[in-house]
């Protein structure tokens, strides 16, 4: 018979082995070696810088330089916003942003069909200011990317107004106004205080993003198109800012142009470049 095996100790952590024992880790049972030294494991923290914001309008130079510091002065003289960074600079923390649709669209084409991605998104304040946009892209990422751009350039203000009486804030639209947009038709009905949004889902995400708490609806139209619905309802919304009731009738303060106004600093910046 042959002598029984010698039996040799299990190695203690942080000790070498014995004399005859495998060597290996020695680190607890559960363990792992950490990869790296760095926080965030092998590759650390990778932070993305944020590429610098560099205007190309006449706007995006005033606004970050500092020389138009308010939003409404924007819409007051009716000047296109080329710019999303535009919309940070001023709403940058209220924004909130939204996917609302995002489906696949086909080209016929000589060599087959082409399949790409649309995304429709809506960004708002919650309080006086709606846009939305969409996009059409090869990658579903880059589809709400673009439409989350074109959705803030499309920025609009949103007059809010009272049914019966003005007591407290103002909470629904200022008056019945109309939205179409395809087949599609949405009407906007003013409401009491307390009625609530009384609209499908799809629109009732826009109204809370542009900040109005009562509302009656009625639509129209193949509804299913849900990209047709919700511009058909941002048109609407669009609407209310374009109607003046007596309360702005008269004589309304009149001011320079802000390209007028800072005329000279935007020639010293020109020169510059």
């Amino acid at each position: 018979m042959d002598a029984p095996k010698e039996q040799v100790p299990a190695p203690v952590e942080g000790q070498e082995p014995a004399e005859g024992q495998r060597g290996g880790r020695t680190y607890g049972s559960g363990d792992r070696k950490p990869r790296g030294d760095k926080k965030g494991g092998k590759f650390g923290d990778r932070k993305k810088d944020e590429p610098q914001w560099t205007p190309v309008t006449k706007l995006g130079r005033l606004v970050k330089n500092g020389k138009i510091d308010n939003i409404i002065d924007i819409f007051r003289f009716s000047i296109p916003i080329k710019e999303s960074e535009i919309v940070d600079k001023f709403l940058g923390s209220q924004l909130k942003e939204e996917v609302m649709e995002v489906k696949s669209v086909q080209k016929q084409t000589q060599a087959g069909q082409r399949t790409r991605f649309k995304a429709f998104a809506i960004v708002g304040d919650g309080n006086h200011y709606i846009g939305l946009g969409w996009k059409c892209h090869k990658e579903v990422q880059g589809a709400i990317k673009g439409a989350l751009i074109s959705a803030k350039l499309n920025l609009v203000p949103v007059r809010k107004g009272y049914w019966g009486n003005k007591i407290g804030g103002t909470h629904t639209v200022p008056c019945k106004v109309t939205g179409k947009a395809g087949s599609v038709k949405v009407r906007l009905v003013p409401a009491p205080r307390g009625a609530g949004l009384i609209a499908p889902p799809v629109s009732k995400k826009l109204f809370q993003f542009a900040g109005i708490h009562d509302v009656y609806t009625k639509t129209e139209g193949t509804t299913r198109t849900r990209g047709n619905f919700i511009k058909a309802s941002f048109a609407a919304l669009t609407r209310t800012s374009t109607y003046n009731t007596p309360d702005f009738w008269g004589k309304s303060a009149v001011s320079e142009h802000p390209f007028v106004t800072h005329q000279k600093y935007l020639d010293t910046l020109n020169e510059r470049r």
